[in-house]
């Protein structure tokens, strides 16, 4: 099987990030952590990648796109750009959830779960929990954290916390067996986990393919502004 040519677009959380790979390959990419320039840094980092890898759009033979949870607008911003790509080149489309990208993006050997977390509002948060080969033990849901949260798994498990909402999660747990490891966000993880996709035909249908929200409505932006 040729190797296939993907373009990777990420606007789920405050920082956004496009890339185009080859197989294992990242050719390149572009990024911006500026969350109300999203819609506004999309279409031309797009197009000055490809102009500068020399690769067009009608060469590219499938868009990824991490589809939430998170910023419901930048949720939206991304996936429309994926999906009117895949309309204009006849390419198909294929969503990652962004807690499972999330949780790729661990390298510390030291837990048994990995629990991604994305701040929502307050002491929410949407969050999930996986083993270490990313089988599911906890669905993706929202969770109002307290003292008490993840108490039955932590009494068994050392579990890697990570993600923005993390944070708050740190401040108030006190337990030997959470852990706050450093990890890695970018393109890196979406690619493999996108390749996984395309080696299995994993596609996803263009006419119905919607952000996953899990809840109505959630924007760090506007979470930002009222405080």
């Amino acid at each position: 099987m040729n190797k296939p040519l993907l373009l990777h677009i990420n606007t789920a959380l405050n920082d956004a990030y496009i890339g185009i790979s080859q197989g294992d390959t990242i050719l390149g990419t572009a990024s911006n952590d500026n969350p109300f320039d999203h819609a506004s840094f999309l279409q031309p980092a797009i197009k000055q990648l490809c102009e500068d890898k020399q690769i067009s759009l009608a060469q590219i033979d499938a868009v990824t796109v991490v589809n939430g949870p998170g910023s419901y607008t930048g949720l939206r911003v991304g996936l429309s750009a994926a999906k009117g790509i895949c309309y204009a080149m006849n390419k198909p489309l294929i969503c990652i959830n962004t807690l499972e990208w999330l949780a790729k993006n661990i390298y510390d050997s030291t837990f048994d779960l990995i629990c991604p977390m994305i701040d929502a509002r307050r002491m929410e948060v949407y969050t999930a929990a996986y083993d270490r080969a990313l089988n599911c033990i906890l669905e993706p849901t929202t969770l109002v954290l307290n003292e008490e949260s993840f108490q039955d798994l932590l009494s068994n498990h050392a579990i890697a916390f990570i993600g923005n909402g993390s944070i708050k999660w740190k401040s108030i747990v006190h337990h030997s067996n959470a852990i706050f490891p450093a990890s890695y966000s970018g393109i890196g993880e979406q690619k493999n986990l996108s390749l996984y996709k395309w080696e299995s035909q994993q596609f996803d249908n263009l006419a119905d393919a919607e952000p996953f929200y899990i809840k109505d409505f959630y924007s760090p932006m506007l979470y930002t502004k009222k405080q």
